[in-house]
């Protein structure tokens, strides 16, 4: 678990980004924070993924201090950015894998290497040039460099937001397949449609966590995302609109893929009643 309490943060001679921040994360959860641009998200991941030396406050994670054993938390947490080609270190994709692996025996090195390629659907690229791949296929690479380390805690700092269509479907099936094995996973993110991955989504704005919204709450509390400048996902205002209608779909009870099929079931019935 992960627990943040009385988080504050600044830099220096600037005003504080982050104020009085309380919340916890359960394990196996994925928690989604969003906000707008300055609001304080990406701090606060560096933060408890100790990148950001903590001042104000106490963030533990497992019941160890991020203040007082950072090596510890860094074994636990992985941190994967928004722009994957900032995060390559070598051209060869065995290369990248490895290198944070180094002290362990050989074959458990290929061990892990193949694992979290196979987690992330590149298993085929394991000796390709990474800067060939498109920009989805780098950020799974990372994600797959990040797993091999074997961290229990993920943070993914706005994953998606410089890839395609594709590639951000690709990522979202990741993040639900690792919830699925049991990774806890915050997803800081300004994307709408990853607030559906998620099990509770934590809105900051100005420095402060204003509103914590569960994901079967969403249909009921859409109006403050959208108080808060939070762009409503499209799937959502479908479910807004149909239960306007007296047409119920629980978000909670789908995955992304299955809440599509479960309108697009719903829509068909309905015209089919017209």
């Amino acid at each position: 678990m992960i627990n943040i309490e009385n988080v504050s943060f600044k830099y220096k001679n600037s005003d504080y980004i982050l104020k009085n921040i309380n919340f916890s994360v359960n394990d196996g959860e994925i928690i989604a924070i969003v906000g707008k641009n300055g609001s304080g998200k990406s701090t606060l991941g560096r933060l408890i993924g100790g990148i950001t030396k903590l001042k104000e406050g106490t963030i533990t994670i497992d019941n160890i201090n991020t203040a007082k054993d950072i090596k510890a938390i860094r074994e636990k947490v992985g941190i994967v950015f928004q722009n994957p080609e900032n995060q390559i270190i070598f051209n060869n994709i065995y290369d990248e894998l490895s290198f944070f692996l180094r002290n362990l025996e050989k074959s458990e090195i290929e061990n892990r290497i193949t694992d979290s390629l196979k987690q992330v659907d590149m298993c085929d690229f394991k000796d390709k040039d990474l800067y060939a791949l498109s920009l989805g296929q780098k950020q799974r690479i990372m994600i797959a460099e990040i797993l091999a380390k074997n961290p229990k805690y993920i943070i993914l700092d706005e994953p998606t937001t410089m890839i395609d269509s594709y590639g951000k479907e690709k990522i979202h099936d990741i993040i639900l397949d690792l919830k699925q094995k049991g990774y806890t996973i915050i997803c800081i993110t300004n994307l709408s449609d990853e607030i559906l991955l998620a099990d509770r989504t934590l809105i900051l704005d100005n420095g402060e966590i204003v509103a914590e919204i569960k994901k079967e709450e969403l249909i009921d509390k859409h109006d403050i995302l959208e108080k808060y400048g939070i762009k409503i996902p499209t799937l959502l205002s479908i479910l807004v609109a149909l239960k306007r209608k007296d047409i119920d779909l629980h978000v909670a009870d789908f995955s992304v893929a299955e809440l599509t099929s479960a309108i697009k079931e719903k829509l068909d019935t309905e015209r089919k009643s017209i």
